[in-house]
């Protein structure tokens, strides 16, 4: 069996731990992805690891000015106000703006609503749930490290993790997540699925017994360290700026920064990164992401973890994903090509996506989670004539 520290399979048999290393790079997952790690001073680790090639998708932006004023065009266009609009706004205005509200709301309705439809679609398939966390697990706040999960959702993900294998998705690193949500019963899939663990101890789901570890850009872990400590020096002369390390990944959050400090903070960013082209950005809600250019999203992560699960290539797996930001629309696009399973956004205003269905806010999140929980423990009733087994 080839050695391969990125990817670690454990399973505990009574007192004994048996850690069973295996190579996954013939998965379909990897298949025309994998070659040569990037040069450069992280790849010092040596060899043995998951190759994954670089995105060749990255957007080509202008250089100096130009290049910050796209930033800064970006970073209004992904902080959409909550501010509702004003009375003084005329009849057309308020026609308009509710007819694309209801435009939008029937290509994308309320999973709460279509929820018996989804149920549908679901018989006789393997729920897999997919959950991000900020925004959909907790409300959106202005410190991220205080970005807590309530008791009652807690509850909610653990009734959900008991009747169907269960991820979390999300941008932060996955200790961090972890330390919000403590439920031992899941697989966390933090930094935007870079770095992934399955549950601590058993649930009711069977395949859920293996703990797996995966984590395809170990040898960028010098070089985000680096850039975090210049990230944090450059940001210091701006009020508001955070940056959070991720591990696999940097967030460099707006939140509470001023509209005008916008410009010299994307400078203060590009000023660092421009020594680091192995590091591409990308953007969400308020916040800049920095991570490494190789093909790998949350929905890469989905795949692996369905995959991991011996799904992948399974006609009766049903995975539903649940998330609000950017980063999760290419879990909702992977979703929608396969053609199995739904996206769920969660946002009060129109956006484009590739979701199917939507919800406004974490609390009707854990609504729709609650009545997807009892219906699972609903028996079920034989047809008429049915003999029951």
């Amino acid at each position: 069996m080839t050695n391969n520290p990125n990817v670690v399979i454990s399973e505990s048999k009574s007192s004994i731990n048996m850690a069973i290393t295996v190579t996954v790079s013939n998965s379909s997952i990897f298949q025309a992805t994998a070659q040569k790690p990037p040069a450069g001073p992280s790849s010092t680790t040596g060899g043995g690891y998951i190759s994954i090639s670089r995105s060749t998708k990255l957007v080509q932006q202008p250089d100096g000015r130009a290049r910050i004023k796209t930033w800064v065009d970006s970073m209004r266009a992904s902080s959409p106000s909550r501010i509702k609009p004003t009375p003084s706004l005329s009849d057309h205005d308020h026609d308009h703006d509710h007819d694309h509200n209801s435009s939008w709301m029937l290509h994308h309705p309320s999973a709460l609503d279509m929820f018996d439809q989804i149920i549908d679609a679901s018989k006789g398939k393997q729920i897999v749930m997919f959950l991000d966390y900020d925004g959909t697990l907790s409300p959106i706040v202005d410190d991220p490290d205080r970005a807590f999960m309530s008791d009652a959702m807690r509850k909610t993900v653990k009734m959900v993790a008991r009747s169907f294998p269960t991820a979390i998705v999300s941008g932060r690193r996955r200790d961090k997540v972890y330390g919000f949500v403590r439920l031992g019963e899941l697989y966390y899939a933090g930094s935007h699925g870079m770095d992934i663990k399955g549950p601590t101890k058993d649930s009711n789901y069977k395949k859920c017994t293996q703990s797996v570890l995966f984590q395809p850009a170990s040898e960028f872990l010098p070089m985000i360290d680096q850039v975090y400590k210049q990230l944090v020096e450059k940001t210091k002369s701006t009020p508001g700026a955070k940056v959070e390390n991720n591990k696999f990944c940097l967030s460099v959050h707006y939140r509470c920064v001023e509209e005008k400090k916008w410009s010299e903070l994307a400078q203060q960013v590009k000023s660092v990164l421009k020594d680091f082209p192995q590091l591409r950005l990308t953007q969400g809600r308020k916040v800049l992401e920095i991570r490494p250019t190789i093909k790998w999203d949350k929905g890469k992560a989905l795949e692996f973890l369905l995959e991991s699960l011996g799904f992948n290539n399974c006609s009766d797996v049903f995975p539903v994903y649940i998330g609000d930001d950017r980063t999760d629309e290419d879990a909702f696009k992977i979703i929608r090509e396969r053609g199995q399973g739904f996206g769920i956004l969660v946002s009060k205003f129109p956006k484009e996506t590739s979701a199917s269905y939507s919800l406004r806010e974490p609390s009707e999140v854990m609504d729709f989670l609650q009545r997807l929980a009892e219906w699972k423990k609903r028996p079920i009733l034989p047809l008429p004539g049915q003999c029951q087994m």
